[in-house]
């Protein structure tokens, strides 16, 4: 585990030395079997890094590590949709009160696309009310944040792994900012040092299986890379090996 991760496109040193911390921490912890930018089986998101430890003949346990160096990093993906749902509809409903007296008070934005004046929609950014505007991107803001900000919610909704792990620099960490139901690793010293426990996801063996799986995926993905195999190569392969049905 000494040897540098290779960088993805776009990824920071900061970023890859959490994900380098995350997994010596995991397998300290007995999750032998790890990988990076592991693709979960019950949703559209990538893992930073996600674990796997056998338990026997019971099934293992399984974890998920998210990395955050910046806060605004972390507060993208900690969106909690009941609240911003909830704020959602309070705003609208500004909206629409607003939109109701400027109907009364600028005639004239009457755009006149109908045949009936009644269904007529109306340019209310023209007179570039200040409170239209600022309602206006508060909305657009919300519905933003729920289409892709709730990366952690759906994670721990979809039951995805057993535990959760935040791994953040020590300067980041705030417990208000921790996501409900995962725990935080903190950056001191070189190490992640346990801040804050995480909540147990119980799922089915089938769940943890396909886990498993993903996560050898990954790491297969990430051998080839260094070892130069694509997916070209691996054709010629089977097609070299498939007379003689090996």
């Amino acid at each position: 585990m000494d040897a540098q991760l290779s960088a993805k496109r776009g990824e920071t040193e900061a970023h890859r030395r959490l994900k380098r911390l995350a997994l010596l921490w995991a397998q300290a912890h007995g999750y032998s079997a790890c990988a990076v930018e592991v693709s979960l089986p019950q949703c559209r998101y990538r893992a930073d890094v996600a674990g796997y430890r056998a338990r026997g003949n019971e099934p293992g346990t399984t974890v998920i590590f998210e990395c955050k160096q910046v806060l605004s990093d972390l507060r993208r993906d900690n969106c909690c949709s009941s609240a911003a749902r909830e704020r959602l509809s309070t705003v609208s409903k500004r909206r629409a009160v607003l939109e109701k007296h400027l109907r009364v008070h600028y005639p004239t934005l009457r755009r006149g696309d109908s045949l009936f004046p009644e269904y007529d929609s109306h340019d209310f950014a023209a007179i570039r009310h200040h409170s239209y505007g600022k309602v206006v991107r508060e909305i657009t803001a919300l519905q933003n944040r729920l289409r892709g900000s709730t990366k952690f919610e759906c994670l721990t909704r979809y039951r995805c792994a057993n535990l959760f792990f935040l791994v953040l620099p020590n300067e980041l960490y705030s417990e208000a900012e921790i996501p409900a139901g995962w725990g935080a690793l903190v950056e001191a010293d070189g190490s992640l040092q346990l801040c804050q426990k995480p909540a147990w996801h119980d799922n089915t063996a089938e769940s943890r299986l396909r886990f498993l799986q993903r996560i050898a995926s990954a790491g297969t993905r990430l051998l080839n890379r260094q070892l130069e195999i694509d997916f070209d190569l691996v054709q010629a392969e089977r097609r070299r090996y498939a007379p003689i049905g090996v």
